[in-house]
């Protein structure tokens, strides 16, 4: 490898994981060359051919090395091997030395990390926020925000969450690439553990990590994600113009993508396994009136099965299954369940999220049976409290109902408030010096 290595990345226009790719490398400190593929069918041909016939963005090379697109570039950085191929592993010590103490981590930086992290700033708590899998959260993946209050004219999810970002840093947040692994809560303050094996110490944590796309599980789906099969339409659905296309979905999300994707796709097919959408009603007309125009099929009572492919040619046809009550993968041996196949060039899934939680498993946050945090709620203060003293939540994290972008927000300042009051209380004081926890005053 050249002393100075030499990192290229191919991109789109407005392409959320293109943005994290480069977010991270600056913050590495690495110089990069960027190749937009928009509109470029030779210079796609280049990324494709160098890709191993990957068509989505971002795709990372360092030295002529392949590294991959967000996810593969993204794990190598959580195992130290990102450093590696960069040149900057330094012998700084064990891995287990604790890097910096805090007065408070906030894990996540989605819309309810940040406002955490803003509130938390003005209150000279000196917030340290850390970036996961998904830095911005799920609202980077949103073309469209029109229901957050105080911008009339709507704003891109991006944007909104750009914005916060640089507000939270204007305030003295900091804010650092890394997924948090485990907190360790039999010690004050608390050690907060990073994949990469760097430690941090804190007096209070908020989890604000928010929850990644489902996937449905199916054979073809893990082997051509990025050769077609994808999560996020704003990313990738450009790659597939002038091709039919699939969402697997019934919700927003699934409506949402749907509906963007009809600016390239030849036919959308809205696969959904009910015979209605759970959509807000906002989102069910507007899929309404792009089937009246002849835009969107909605495949009622319908389930994916196989997505059929290369890695070469990419997607080639899905097969599925249909049954007139609904459900259909659950009555696979009932007469009334047709089988049937769909030839298109693109699956997308928008299936839900499931909470990212794990680095809490093995402590004494009460987590539901599918990985919420239980906060301890109610009318008075203390409401995103949890049952481990120091340790808060907020966001989508802990809200499996409502996720919305201005109710995360609204649960991510009353943690940081939360988190101020336990930081100035005998609790926080008697955890720091190892004594026993103190009772909160009423």
């Amino acid at each position: 490898m050249s002393e100075t290595p030499r990192v290229e990345i191919y991109t789109k226009t407005n392409c959320t994981y293109c943005e994290k790719a480069k977010d991270l490398f600056d913050a590495k400190g690495v110089d990069y060359e960027t190749y937009n593929v928009t509109g470029d069918e030779e210079l796609f041909a280049e990324m494709k051919e160098r890709a191993n016939g990957r068509e989505t963005a971002p795709e990372v090379f360092i030295d002529d090395e392949f590294i991959g697109g967000w996810d593969d570039t993204h794990e190598l950085d959580q195992t130290g091997e990102l450093d590696e191929k960069l040149g900057l592993v330094t012998d700084g010590g064990e891995p287990d030395d604790v890097v910096e103490h805090r007065e408070l981590v906030v894990v996540g930086t989605g819309i309810a990390a940040l406002t955490a992290g803003i509130y938390a700033a003005r209150s000279n708590n000196d917030p340290l926020l850390f970036e996961g899998d998904e830095p911005g959260g799920q609202l980077t993946l949103t073309t469209e925000v029109e229901n957050y209050p105080g911008f009339p004219e709507g704003l891109s999810g991006p944007e909104l969450i750009n914005n916060m970002k640089e507000q939270a840093k204007r305030f003295g947040a900091e804010v650092e690439h890394g997924v948090v692994e485990h907190v360790d809560e039999s010690q004050r303050p608390f050690r907060v553990e990073l994949a990469n094996g760097d430690v941090y110490t804190a007096d209070a944590v908020i989890a604000a990590s928010g929850a990644s796309a489902r996937t449905l599980g199916i054979p073809g789906e893990d082997e051509l994600m990025g050769y077609g099969v994808s999560t996020c339409a704003t990313c990738d659905g450009a790659f597939f113009r002038g091709e039919d296309m699939v969402v697997v979905g019934g919700g927003d999300a699934a409506a949402e993508e749907a509906d963007f994707l009809t600016k390239f796709a030849d036919t959308v097919y809205l696969v959904h396994r009910r015979d209605e959408l759970r959509a807000e009603d906002y989102w069910a007309d507007r899929i309404q009136q792009k089937v009246e125009d002849g835009d969107i099929e909605v495949l009622w009572n319908t389930e994916a099965t196989e997505v059929h492919g290369t890695a070469e040619d990419g997607v080639d046809h899905v097969s599925l299954v249909r049954h007139p009550e609904g459900h259909p993968t659950a009555k696979l041996d009932d007469e009334d369940t047709e089988e049937f196949t769909l030839d298109v060039g693109a699956f997308f899934v928008a299936i839900g999220h499931t909470p990212n939680t794990g680095y809490l498993e093995d402590t004494g946050v009460e987590l539901d049976d599918d990985g919420y945090i239980i906060t301890h709620g109610g009318r008075g203060g203390d409401q995103t409290a949890t049952d481990v003293e120091g340790i808060f939540g907020a966001g989508d994290v802990v809200d499996y109902h409502y996720q919305q972008a201005v109710t995360a927000a609204g649960m991510g300042s009353k943690a940081a408030i939360d988190a101020d009051e336990y930081l100035g209380s005998e609790a926080a004081t008697a955890a720091d010096e190892g004594g026993e926890t103190a009772a909160a005053d009423d």
